[in-house]
């Protein structure tokens, strides 16, 4: 019998909604949604929060990265059709829409954030490709 841990978010429902304030994400998808923008995260810092522990992050940095999780989880709920679309461009009706590239949306490692969120991500030193 293999002993296998699972992985904890870095954001509890309870930090969501009492700490964070948040109301978009509804009960039925909230542990899944901050569960996913965790994953993305970790994808996001090369996996160096699992690597350092939560814990071991300042205070700082563990601060930021839950506001980051929120509002990734938020833009996730909000954005899932146009995230998960394999069209990257369609056009009905004269009108036409786009996805990719974004002057506010950010794309890496197939996942979409928007830029204003990735900066406050960076802030933490932990999205840096060289390692220190």
């Amino acid at each position: 019998m293999v002993n296998k841990m699972a992985y904890v978010p870095y954001v509890t429902a309870e930090y969501y909604r009492d700490t964070y304030k948040g109301s978009i994400l509804p009960d039925d998808s909230l542990e899944k949604a901050l569960r996913q923008a965790s994953r993305h995260i970790d994808s996001l810092t090369y996996n160096r929060i699992v690597g350092q522990g939560f814990i071991s992050l300042s205070e700082f940095q563990q601060e930021v990265i839950q506001d980051v999780i929120c509002q990734q989880a938020e833009f996730e709920y909000e954005n899932a059709d146009e995230i998960n679309t394999i069209l990257s461009s369609y056009s009905i009706n004269g009108v036409s829409a786009q996805f990719g590239s974004s002057w506010n949306v950010f794309m890496d490692k197939g996942i979409a954030m928007k830029r204003d969120v990735y900066a406050l991500l960076c802030q933490t030193g932990l999205c840096c490709r060289i390692a220190r």
